[in-house]
Formats: structure tokens, C-alpha cells, sequence
């Protein structure tokens, strides 16, 4: 499918935290959310954008959390890996109930349900337009979905890397615990670092700068919000190598 006319960004990558598809819920996915979800990634497919994305665990285990209760890091994160492939095949029968070809690509091994992680194919994949949902982080202890994220849309020349938050964008603190945060539309990928803003880990930050890839942080839980990035409208928070550079 040629994309439009009006669309500023041809293939994007989308992270996604696991924590965002609980909705009111505590832990696990609500399907109100994932129904959501799958409705916006649908209407943007439609548009012409090419999609990947990458999605978190949290909701389901977080690595961190094992650790703290005993288990070693490393178990901790395999299971972590685990859990967003749970929230990907989750993904993936939303958008295919909905007519949307989905493949899921794992980091692990786990060729009953999920294709191994080839760069070649995953690209193959979203030429023909179909959706591609990688799972399974990078597939190494250590590294956050962030990172995973920051990586995958280098090696899939993704044009954007959008960041999905339950907030606007980025604010100079946080903005549900401070009411006086600052919103920022715009900062360097520097400024990220130097001043610790809670935009991704350092690593994903500095794979992103190093590439010069942006980084578009915003609000998924405002309906239509992804559409609207796609056409280039000025939604939620820019990242970039230059302050101006929007």
C-alpha cells in the first residue's frame, strides 16, 4: 500500500509499555484498551504508514520486580522477555480479528508461536504491509524494551521512533506527582541525558542519538493521537539533535 500524500512519516515504530494495556486494571490486559489500541494502529495502517512495534512486559512481570523478591537478574529478565510476548500474540489476534496481516517476530527462539527475529524478513514483512510486532526485547538480559525499541527501528530504517505515555509529553518533572512540571515540546537528545528526563534509558537515547533518530514522546491514551503524528500534526513531545529541529 503507497501512503499517502499528506503523511509525514512512511514506517514508524511504536514502543508500547506493558503497563499501558492494563488500563484501570492492576496487572494483565484490559480489552477495552487492546480493542483501543488495535482500532488506532488499524486506521493509521490504513493511511499507507508502514508499522512495527515493540511492547513491554510490565503489566505482566517485570525483571526488576523478580529481583528484588530473590530471583537473579538474568532469570528475571528472560521472564520479563517472556511477558511481552504474551502482550505481542495479545496484539496480534486484536489486529487480525480486525483483517490486519501481523506477524510476530521474537528475539527467543519460540517457533510455534512466534517468527525468529531476522532483519531481512521483518523488513520483507513490512513492505508487503504487513504489521510486525517484535517481541522478546533484544533477546539479551540487561537491555529494557526501551532499548529494544531504539535498536530494532535503526536496523528496520524506521523514520520515527514513537514513545507511547500515559502523559502529553515530556515535562520537566513528573507531572502527576508536580503539578507545576514544565512542559517541553522540544529538547536535544543531550538535554535528555544531561538533565534526566524521564523520556527512555540512557541507552535507547544514545542509540537514537548516535543515529539521529527522533523521537516523538506522547499521550497514547488520547484516541486518534497516532493518526495525528503520522500526518504530522504536533502532538506530544519532540526529541532530536537540535532543540529546533522539529
Amino acid at each position: 500500500m503507497a501512503p499517502g500524500p499528506s503523511l509525514r512519516y512512511r514506517r514508524i515504530l511504536l514502543k508500547l509499555s506493558g503497563e499501558a494495556l492494563m488500563g484501570q486494571q492492576a496487572h494483565g490486559i484490559s480489552p477495552e484498551v487492546l480493542a483501543a489500541l488495535a482500532d488506532e494502529l488499524v486506521e493509521a495502517h490504513a493511511l499507507g504508514v508502514e508499522l512495527a512495534l515493540v511492547v513491554g512486559g510490565g503489566n505482566i512481570f517485570r525483571g526488576a520486580a523478580g529481583t528484588a523478591e530473590g530471583l537473579d537478574r538474568v532469570t528475571g529478565d528472560y521472564m520479563g522477555m517472556l511477558a511481552t510476548l504474551i502482550n505481542s500474540l495479545a496484539i496480534q489476534a486484536a489486529l487480525e480479528q480486525r483483517q490486519l496481516t501481523t506477524r510476530v517476530l521474537s528475539a527467543l527462539e519460540i517457533r510455534q508461536v512466534a517468527e525468529p527475529f531476522i532483519r531481512r524478513r521483518a523488513l520483507r514483512h513490512l513492505q508487503k504491509g504487513r504489521v510486525v510486532i517484535l517481541a522478546a526485547g533484544t533477546g539479551n538480559p540487561y537491555f529494557t524494551t526501551d532499548s529494544a525499541a531504539a535498536l530494532r527501528a535503526i536496523e528496520l530504517e524506521a523514520e520515527v521512533l514513537l514513545k507511547a505515555t500515559k502523559v502529553d509529553g515530556i515535562f520537566s518533572a513528573d507531572p502527576v506527582e508536580r503539578s507545576t512540571a514544565e512542559f517541553l515540546p522540544h529538547v536535544s537528545y543531550l538535554e535528555v541525558l544531561n538533565r534526566g528526563l524521564a523520556v527512555m534509558d540512557k541507552t535507547a537515547i544514545t542509540l537514537c542519538m548516535e543515529h539521529s533518530l527522533p523521537i516523538v514522546v506522547f499521550n497514547v491514551r488520547q484516541p486518534g493521537n497516532i493518526g495525528r503524528l503520522v500526518r504530522g500534526e504536533q502532538i506530544g513531545s519532540r526529541v532530536s539533535e537540535e532543540k529546533h529541529d522539529a
